[in-house]
């Protein structure tokens, strides 16, 4: 299934194999440069923990963690958007924080979940996350002080894939 036109959140898409070690190159090659841990933490969703596979491989410490998964889509996910139809994608945009009529996780709620896993996380320079948009921006709007965005209009671009993000 591609992702195209659909909504993805826990939806476990394959990611082409070449991809996928080709992160997890740039990835090794930034901690040999920068003299980082070999230690990597994914979700258990093929296109986050694939690349922890390749460095697993290489010697690193891979750790697998559900908390670090795209949020919920409930029975949206895996849909296409025209499926799930405009007057239920513009209930979600008009409460983002809050929507869960689609039977899965809130934007709060992912943000607790992004909340608990770095409360928890490694206190060490260096902590590799290989992880999804959603959890992404959550993260970062944490570490800049911001909660879950009221509204769509407040959501960033989803980060390109292999983006580095400092997350410190």
């Amino acid at each position: 299934m591609a992702a195209a036109g659909r909504c993805i959140g826990r939806t476990d898409l394959p990611v082409d194999p070449r991809k996928s070690k080709r992160l997890a190159h740039r990835i090794r090659q930034h901690a040999r440069r920068y003299q980082l841990p070999h230690e990597v933490h994914t979700s258990a969703l093929r296109r986050g923990a694939d690349v922890g596979r390749w460095l697993a491989r290489w010697g690193w410490v891979h750790h697998v963690d559900a908390a670090l998964a795209e949020i919920d889509f409930g029975h949206w996910d895996g849909e296409g958007w025209d499926t799930i139809g405009e007057p239920a994608v513009s209930a979600w945009c008009s409460d983002l924080a809050n929507y869960r009529d689609h039977g899965g996780e809130s934007v709060s709620m992912l943000f607790e979940r992004c909340t608990d896993w770095l409360a928890r996380a490694p206190r060490r320079p260096g902590c590799c996350v290989v992880g999804h948009a959603g959890w992404i921006h959550a993260a970062r709007r944490l570490r800049q002080g911001s909660g879950p965005p009221v509204s769509a209009s407040d959501w960033p671009p989803a980060p390109a894939y292999g983006e580095r993000l400092d997350l410190g």
